[in-house]
This record gives structure tokens, C-alpha cells and sequence, in this order.
């Protein structure tokens, strides 16, 4: 195995963006194999109890197979910016995102983007649910340029690969919302040279694949 951590990741999933910020940002030597979803190498199964992305493999003996556990191992190696904040002073209000975004608005998002998938409901329900997560999230930004505080937090990061794919679902839509603060505040973070970053795409990894990192 490699010296450094493996991460098996994909280009796509809001999980696996979340992950890749996350460790790009904590300047890790990170060994990035990009793998499909639905087609996991037996290397990524080994070490996912959901038999899914992303994977983070530390060593024979550690690994992380949830996306809030890579981040939080992140910055737990290296925080420069204090996306913490003082204390970990961020962490409790970010684990209550990410027990919304993980669950209920993970669910909307996929609905609302696969609408062919599924005939319970029209496209227009998932969106609808889903913009209520999309109202929270302006309301909180009313008090601050982002979402925790005046300046970037883990929180932004957790959430930001969710609400991007919800905007691109339906554009037009989107721009519409009655939301300023949202759409400033997804603005600058797409716009991040961090996030421009790890949305590069990779090909898929094979064992005849030459390594490369994140």
C-alpha cells in the first residue's frame, strides 16, 4: 500500500467533494484514486461498510468510511484558517447540518435530480422540500457573510457541494429564488480556488493506474 492515505473518491458526489475539500485545504499528501459508484474495486470495498464513496484509507489498521469523519480528521491534522474555530467552537452547530444535509436533504437533492427515477411524486415536491433547507440557510446568513461566522467555517464546507448541485439542477429556477444572501454566499464559495480545485475531473483508477494525488 501506498505511503501516504488513500482516498477513493468520485468525481461527482457531493460526499466525496465535501471529503476532497476537506483535505486538499489541510495540505495532506492524499493518494486520490477516482473509482464509479456503482463499479467500487475491491480495494474500496474493503474498507467501506456502505460499500460506497468516499473511502479514506490512513493505514492497514485506520480508515474513514463517512465524509464528516474524512473532514474532521482533516482538520484535525491541520486547520490553518480555524475552520474549527476557537475551541472546536463550530463543531455542534455543524454535526446539526449535517444530520439535515446527510439524511432528509441528501434524499430531496437525489429526487429532485433523478426525476425520471421515481412516479410517487412530480419534481416540483422534492424542490420544494428541498428549498426548505434553502430558506434555513439564507436565514442564518442574514447574521453573517457565511454561515457560522464572518468568515469561512467547517460548516461552509459541509454544505457547500449540496446546495451547488441543488442550484444546477434547474438554473433559471434557482437564480429566481427569493434567497440574496444564499446566492452571494454560494458565489463566493464556488469561486474559491479550493473548490475550483477538487471539482477537477480524474479518470478512473486501476490497479495499472499511475498514482495521483490530490
Amino acid at each position: 500500500m501506498s505511503n501516504s492515505p488513500i482516498l477513493y473518491s468520485s468525481n461527482g458526489c457531493p460526499f466525496c467533494q465535501r471529503a476532497r475539500i476537506a483535505l486538499k485545504y489541510a495540505s495532506l499528501k492524499i493518494v486520490l484514486r477516482n473509482v464509479e459508484v456503482n463499479n467500487l474495486p475491491e480495494e474500496a470495498l474493503a474498507v467501506s461498510s456502505h460499500a460506497t464513496v468516499p473511502s479514506l484509507v490512513i493505514s492497514d489498521s485506520e480508515y474513514f468510511d463517512e465524509s464528516w469523519d474524512i473532514v474532521k480528521w482533516a482538520l484535525q491534522q491541520n486547520d490553518p484558517e480555524g475552520w474549527l474555530g476557537e475551541n472546536n467552537e463550530y463543531l455542534n452547530e455543524t454535526e446539526m447540518l449535517v444530520e439535515t444535509i446527510d439524511h432528509s436533504f441528501k434524499e430531496d437533492l437525489y429526487n429532485y435530480k433523478n426525476k425520471d427515477n421515481h412516479t410517487d411524486h412530480p419534481m416540483e415536491y422534492y424542490r420544494e422540500r428541498g428549498e426548505e433547507f434553502l430558506e434555513e440557510l439564507n436565514e442564518m446568513l442574514e447574521e453573517n457573510a457565511f454561515l457560522l461566522a464572518p468568515k469561512i467555517s467547517v460548516a461552509d464546507v459541509i454544505t457547500l457541494p449540496f446546495v451547488h448541485q441543488f442550484s444546477m439542477v434547474d438554473k433559471k429556477w434557482f437564480d429566481k429564488t427569493p434567497y440574496p444572501k444564499l446566492h452571494s454566499w454560494l458565489k463566493a464559495m464556488v469561486e474559491m480556488d479550493l473548490f475550483q480545485e477538487i471539482m477537477k475531473k480524474h479518470g478512473i483508477w486501476t490497479q495499472s493506474s499511475q498514482e495521483i494525488y490530490l
